[in-house]
């Protein structure tokens, strides 16, 4: 899993860990914590890819793979109020 830079506020966010995944679905405090709201797109390397613009800023996320939230291991970690944790996305 990683977060690419594409521009000043746009990054990608890389889902690499379950490549016979059926779906994925980046959620976050950008879309309301909605399971549905972003789906992920498969790529022939067999990693899921999402594209977004965010506003300046640390964001809270998490991808949610074949109905199970998930963390992002390769970036920083917070705990939440549910007692797992949130993945942080800094944007410059």
């Amino acid at each position: 899993m990683a977060i690419e830079k594409h521009s000043k506020n746009e990054i990608i966010f890389v889902f690499d860990q379950i490549p016979d995944a059926k779906s994925v679905y980046l959620v976050g405090d950008f879309n309301e914590w909605d399971p549905k709201a972003r789906r992920m797109v498969k790529a022939r390397d067999g990693t899921f890819r999402a594209k977004m613009k965010l506003s300046p800023g640390d964001h809270a996320y998490k991808f949610v793979v074949d109905g199970i939230w998930l963390a992002d291991p390769s970036c920083e970690q917070y705990p939440n109020a549910f007692g797992t944790t949130n993945s942080i996305a800094r944007v410059a």
